[in-house]
């Protein structure tokens, strides 16, 4: 019997059945219980603790905190369904208190494992299974460290202030609503059905939708920046001025185990190569008949051939990619809608974008999309079912290392996006809708490399701009002429794109999240080449690298891997792959 895959939302039911049944209340109850009884083990830690002692107090802290990201998985998922809805945001802040409180409660474990000397601790590690980097890790925080009571505070504040203004950012910019004049009609549009028009072949619809995106968040930008200018200064007091971070960046490299030096060597390479990307926007400009292009034509399609695709459709085209590299790809992306996990219908209040979320191994991953039938939703369906599947390879691991750093993790999302294109491109016959797909190869090689990357170089500018009393419209200057050095001669960028800064979620929520973009997709580009090249025995090593999870250092990881990314080689050579790419359109052309 074949499957019928439909547009709707997901069930938490897999999590709780309902928001207010005996069952979110029994879980609220038991953890109280479980952590009250992990409070007593606290005797238990000192100097001559035994193996088999310490390996009990981690199961016991993990258990409580496999029920408290349960019980705010929840709720994140219960808000990003409808970001307007008053009783999810209530549990939302419900359970960031309770996780706050939590890990206040529990604290005493981590910075005694953080203090003890290295004799002791190290013999403690071996043999210790799958929590052994997660102990490890933990230890190279230990000069960041402060004292319980400050940690406890820091805990506290937060819930009050840095996570506070996040949230508050979401719902604000959540509930936008944007007017845009389609086919002779106005029309009220979600961000995700905005953002959708500037891939139009109509170029002025293109602007009017830039414009709209811009007029709107502009108009807030005095009251976003500020937010903005609050989270900076807080991620500044905490982690350099108490945590003695060397830079605001340090603190992000630290938590995703990267040497600074190596973020410094992929950030360098990728603003030495802006050419090849300015080469592809001069291509672009050519074909669309144009001397220039404007930011505004950045992703705009070189044929006007805007092949839709139903959603069934796309579901299938997804899946067969999957089973085409391996079988149980495939299966392991069923498993998401088997269990209706997926939510991708368009709806007001919704969150915008898309995202995949791991609550607990074991679960099947819930992944959200606002899917409209555009090739780049086909895109961004691989993208986020690739998370999924990275999570689900990893769930053997314990609920400390399932999870991949960062930037391993954006691996096997871009990785799935690369398998749909190869299969679209082998099945496409219509020669500009593969002109298509190709351009569009390299258009999401620019936002996921380049685009991300200069984020992070803005950031690095940003948070000092803000220490030194920069004004929201100084930041916004800067981050214009941020934009010009990233396009060069190749594109003109009009004045409102000063404003883009303010409506990027991720500055605002996980401060220097975005280079992971940008190291995931020049480290995919290697891997897959390398795929190519080697067939099925690429498979067993690329399986194993995502079956790690983060149960291994990225370092470590990578090195197994055969991949050097501490040498400006290495990022490179993803660029070189895409210059040979931008060789073969300017042929085609």
């Amino acid at each position: 019997m074949t499957k019928t895959y439909t547009q709707k939302g997901w069930s938490l039911a897999s999590l709780y059945p309902s928001h207010d049944g005996p069952e979110i209340q029994s879980a609220f109850k038991d953890l109280e219980t479980q952590t009250a009884e992990f409070e007593k083990k606290r005797p238990l830690l000192n100097a001559s603790i035994s193996q088999k002692e310490l390996l009990q107090v981690i199961q016991a802290l993990e258990s409580l905190y496999r029920i408290a990201y349960r019980l705010s998985g929840y709720a994140e998922l219960w808000f990003s369904a409808d970001t307007q809805n008053q009783s999810a945001l209530g549990m939302v802040m419900r359970t960031e208190q309770l996780v706050s409180e939590i890990a206040n409660r529990t604290l005493f474990f981590s910075l005694w494992w953080k203090d003890l000397p290295d004799k002791t601790a190290s013999p403690l590690m071996e043999g210790i299974g799958d929590y052994r980097y997660w102990l490890e890790e933990m230890r190279h925080f230990k000069p960041h460290t402060l004292s319980e009571p400050e940690e406890k505070i820091i805990n506290t504040k937060n819930v009050t202030g840095v996570s506070a203004f996040s949230t508050l950012y979401d719902a604000l910019t959540n509930r936008y609503a944007f007017k845009v004049e389609v086919d002779g009609e106005v029309k009220e549009l979600t961000r995700g059905e905005l953002m959708s028009l500037v891939r139009s072949p109509d170029p002025d619809l293109r602007a009017r939708a830039y414009q709209e995106l811009y007029r709107v968040y502009g108009d807030d930008a005095p009251i976003l920046g500020l937010m903005y200018q609050t989270i900076v200064r807080d991620w500044r007091n905490e982690e350099v001025t108490l945590r003695k971070h060397k830079t605001p960046i340090s603190a992000r490299n630290l938590a995703n185990d990267l040497p600074d030096e190596v973020i410094e060597t992929l950030l360098e390479t990728c603003r030495r190569n802006t050419g090849v990307f300015g080469r592809f926007f001069k291509l672009k400009a050519r074909l669309l008949g144009m001397d220039k292009l404007r930011r505004y034509d950045v992703y705009a399609p070189v044929a006007k051939a805007e092949k839709p695709y139903a959603y069934e459709k796309a579901v299938a085209k997804v899946l067969e990619s999957f089973s085409q590299f391996d079988p149980r790809f495939a299966q392991m992306a069923e498993r998401v809608f088997a269990d209706d996990h997926l939510d991708s219908e368009v709806r007001k209040g919704k969150r915008g974008g898309a995202f995949c979320s791991t609550i607990n191994p074991g679960i099947t991953p819930w992944v959200l999309l606002n899917f409209q039938g555009k090739a780049d939703d086909v895109a961004t369906m691989a993208h986020e079912l690739g998370h999924a599947i990275h999570s689900m390879l990893a769930e053997h691991h314990s609920f400390f290392t399932q999870h991949a750093n960062l930037p391993l993790a954006e691996t096997a999302s871009t990785f799935g996006e690369m398998m749909l294109v190869d299969q679209l491109l082998a099945e496409e016959s219509d020669p500009s809708v593969r002109r298509d797909l190709l351009f569009r190869q390299v258009d999401d090689a620019y936002a996921t490399i380049q685009r991300q990357a200069f984020f992070a170089m803005f950031e690095k500018q940003a948070h000092q701009m803000v220490v030194d009393g920069a004004s929201v419209d100084e930041i916004s200057e800067a981050y214009l002429e941020n934009l010009r050095t990233q396009f060069g001669d190749a594109v003109d960028v009009a004045e409102e794109f000063k404003y883009e800064w303010v409506s990027i979620p991720h500055i605002y929520q996980v401060p220097f999240y975005v280079y992971a973009y940008a190291f995931g997709q020049l480290l995919v580009l290697a891997l897959y080449k390398r795929f190519k090249a080697e067939g099925e025995t690429f498979k067993p090593r690329y399986i194993r690298l995502l079956s790690a999870g983060g149960s291994e250092a990225p370092m470590k990881l990578l090195d197994e891997a055969g991949v050097d990314v501490r040498q400006a080689a290495f990022w490179q050579g993803g660029f070189d792959v895409l210059s040979e790419m931008v060789d073969k359109l300017e042929k085609l052309a």
